[in-house]
């Protein structure tokens, strides 16, 4: 068992929840953004604007969504450069097999697959043939086994969280905003969480609004200590920032927190908020514009009458009433002497 141990040890392969549950899924977040939601939006903005170019371009990242998040986790895991490149093949077919629930199947598929190539890397004379050989024939074979099963999985608990929303808006509404707002918040990807459950339409909007409340709740509940550095770096960045924060004083979670049991339940029951737009674009909250970007091709594609109400509704949601109402929560919180000065600062 020692002599099992020291091998793994010596190759890498390390048995640890932090690297492959929130290292491996943050890297396939990376991934999907810079395949299938950048060439959602460049083909978005190529279609509204007549540029061909950019319509093909997005379409072409799209379609390297598998290979892109396979790579990434690879990378997070460490790979060797012959097992890294290997994982793409491994990606286009755990992602092609699990069809909706694709990013699910690629995040335990390429995990394996990795693990599997980073044992045999450079164990023979032959490595440039038997890395490469191993990594594929792992990875496509478990593709085929499992990734079908995982992807109707995948599918099936994200169409009965859609379908609960659909039948309890207001309390769904709560809960699924609450979670991603503090999976976003947490070094857990809530984005790689919302594609792999392919999570749209009411739920899909209730996602959002959790994560907005976070981001923009926390920047400017913040803003006091840490200005419009703060402002940017956490409103369209990520309010991840205030993770060390949050372990020296969890108290300070709980503005957002309350901000997003109010904003979910908006979402779903007044404005009927909906994300029609890419799944993972419903846990990316503010960043980059992201989650509203994707709430507006979700409009698009619908080839609805975009009215002012759905306007009112995602302003609403995403920006102003996190904005207005967790600096609330919070000032009772810094009175009640639960959040004292300084305690939101921004490491530097």
């Amino acid at each position: 068992m020692s002599k099992i141990k020291e091998f793994f040890k010596r190759k890498n392969v390390l048995l640890s929840a932090r690297r492959y549950g929130i290292d491996a899924m943050a890297a396939m977040a990376q991934g999907l953004f810079a395949s299938l939601l950048i060439g959602t939006i460049l083909k978005t903005i190529g279609e509204q604007t007549g540029i061909e170019f950019l319509v093909e371009a997005g379409t072409y990242a799209m379609a390297m969504a598998g290979p892109a998040m396979a790579a990434s986790i690879g990378s997070a895991l460490q790979a060797p450069p012959l097992v890294l490149f290997s994982l793409v093949a491994v990606g286009s077919a755990a992602n092609t097999l699990g069809k909706a629930g694709g990013p699910l199947a690629v995040y335990f598929i390429a995990i394996l697959s990795a693990e599997v190539g980073k044992l045999v890397s450079k164990e023979t004379k032959v490595d440039i043939l038997v890395t490469p050989a191993v990594t594929i024939l792992t990875g496509v074979g478990l593709s085929v086994l499992f990734a079908p099963p995982i992807g109707a999985a995948a599918s099936a608990l994200g169409g009965i969280i859609m379908w609960a929303t659909e039948l309890q808006p207001f309390l769904m509404g709560v809960i699924i905003s609450v979670l991603m707002g503090i999976f976003l918040t947490l070094p857990i990807s809530s984005a790689a969480i919302c594609a792999a459950l392919s999570l749209t339409g009411l739920a899909g909007g209730a996602a959002v609004a959790g994560c907005c409340a976070q981001m923009v709740g926390f920047a400017f509940m913040s803003y006091r200590e840490n200005g419009v550095g703060g402002l940017v770096s956490q409103g369209l960045g990520t309010s991840m920032l205030q993770m060390p924060n949050i372990l020296k004083n969890p108290r300070i979670f709980l503005p957002p927190i309350l901000t997003s049991a109010v904003t979910g339940p908006l979402a779903t029951c007044l404005f009927h908020l909906e994300m029609n737009g890419p799944a993972i674009s419903s846990g990316m909250g503010t960043c980059g514009l992201v989650g509203q970007i994707g709430i507006y091709t979700g409009w698009l594609q619908e080839g609805r009458a975009i009215s002012a109400l759905d306007w009112t509704g995602l302003i609403l949601i995403c920006f102003v009433v996190p904005a207005l109402l967790t600096p609330i929560f919070a000032l009772a919180l810094r009175k009640k002497g639960w959040i004292k000065e300084n305690d939101l600062r921004l490491q530097e």
